[in-house]
């Protein structure tokens, strides 16, 4: 099968690996044909991770169920699943209690953060950029979906991963209805928060990057966007509150933060956070910090490469503020969000800008990890038969193409489309 493999720093090549395949009773084999690069794929495409070279990378994954192992009672074959990034058992300490995104049986290194698939120190399990994923415990971590399935894949897609990430930012935070809140960080995660704490009924959402492309689509979902190239978000938010703060506020950016001219900073979103957050509030921090970084003392300093973050805990302490952090326990959510993507009431695929076939990943990975202009989500589809429609229209016809088409000729309700009722909107 094809996938797309890491080979070094900067350095993804598509190319022929061993068939995944049935290892274990309870596995479940599934055709994949649509997997997204996330913004954590690019600290692992940068050489800033341990990630081991000749591995396939990818953890948002969608497919067609194609095999199951003989103990596989719930889920069929033909079904259509997505994946959470979360690799869990489903009956050690940490499934029973909900933490599925710490679970103690799929990851053989007790120190470490729970498994997921394609991911340094996260366990061995292949990604998904590939033809073909093999799924640990199928029953319990394939989440089964609508009839709307192939149709509405650019939406599903998004429950692997950064949907409940950015939903899981608004629980730590503990958003309300009418609160104001804000959003450091306006990539797909950030972009994902925003969109969560809007559909939980967020008086004010602010949303702080320096991508002009990014603070587009946060506007278009009802989000106020603060440029932080000549704007400071502290100062906006507190003028706009009668100078108390946010109520509570997410970090969606890691430990790559940079200011506007490049230079790096870890602490750089967090300590804005709490000078942004007013008294008592609350932190949700789903961007990633990882143990090791490889090009840590390089780019920031031998501070930074010990794991080590200057963070004002003086003042986080003297405003009794609350932090909530680590990775999203997906399956806490993700049946919940299914259903609102099912029903009409949420639709995450807005985001996506580009899709692509599989054999395309290197120069998605490059466009991506550049930040070029409009690329803000892409999507790789394996098997472009099963994408949306067309086996020729991913390159040709991008949604970032179809939405600028759709806002040109005043298209009611563009920014919430996905590709396919873009498409049907337009007349293509």
């Amino acid at each position: 099968m094809k996938a797309a493999v890491y080979e070094g720093p900067r350095t993804v090549t598509v190319k022929d690996v061993p068939d995944a395949k049935i290892e274990h009773p309870c596995d479940v084999l599934v055709k994949i044909t649509t997997t997204n690069i996330c913004g954590s794929d690019l600290h692992m495409y940068e050489g800033r991770s341990s990630f081991e070279t000749g591995r396939t990378l990818g953890h948002e994954n969608l497919g067609q169920v194609v095999e199951v192992g003989g103990a596989v009672s719930k889920v069929r074959v033909g079904d259509w699943v997505v994946l959470s990034f979360n690799i869990a058992c489903g009956f050690c300490k940490q499934c029973e209690q909900g933490l599925t995104n710490y679970c103690l049986t799929m990851q053989p290194k007790p120190e470490m953060a729970g498994p997921a698939y394609g991911f340094a120190e996260m366990g061995p399990y292949q990604g998904g950029q590939a033809e073909l994923l093999r799924v640990p415990y199928g029953d319990f971590n394939a989440l089964r979906l609508r009839e709307d399935a192939a149709e509405r894949q650019l939406d599903y897609v998004m429950l692997a991963d950064i949907f409940p990430t950015g939903y899981h930012a608004t629980e730590m935070a503990g958003v309300k209805p009418g609160d104001q809140t804000i959003v450091y960080g306006a990539g797909p995660v950030g972009l994902m928060a925003a969109y969560s704490a809007i559909l939980k009924g967020a008086g004010r959402v602010w949303v702080a990057d320096h991508q002009p492309d990014r603070l587009r689509l946060a506007e278009q979902i009802g989000a106020i966007a603060i440029n932080t190239a000549d704007q400071d978000p502290a100062a906006v938010v507190k003028e706009a509150t009668l100078g108390l703060g946010a109520d509570n506020g997410y970090e969606c950016v890691g430990y790559q933060a940079h200011d506007p001219q490049g230079q790096e900073d870890a602490a750089l979103t967090m300590n804005g956070l709490i000078d942004t957050v007013r008294f008592t509030g609350g932190i949700g921090v789903v961007g990633v910090f990882l143990p090791e970084d490889p090009g840590g003392a390089e780019a920031q300093g031998e501070l930074e490469a010990q794991r080590k973050v200057p963070l004002d805990f003086g003042m986080l302490w003297f405003k009794g503020q609350r932090i909530g952090t680590g990775q999203a326990p997906v399956k806490r959510y993700n049946r919940a969000l299914r259903d609102l993507i099912s029903s009409g009431k949420a639709a995450p695929g807005f985001l996506v800008s580009h899709e692509l076939g599989l054999d395309e990943a290197a120069s998605a990975y490059e466009h991506f990890d550049n930040r070029d202009d409009g690329w803000t989500k892409v999507v790789l589809h394996p098997d472009t038969d099963a994408g949306n429609g067309e086996t020729d229209g991913f390159a040709h016809h991008t949604t970032a193409d179809l939405r600028r088409e759709a806002r040109a000729k005043g298209v009611e309700g563009r920014s919430h489309m996905n590709k396919q009722q873009l498409e049907e909107a337009l007349g293509h």
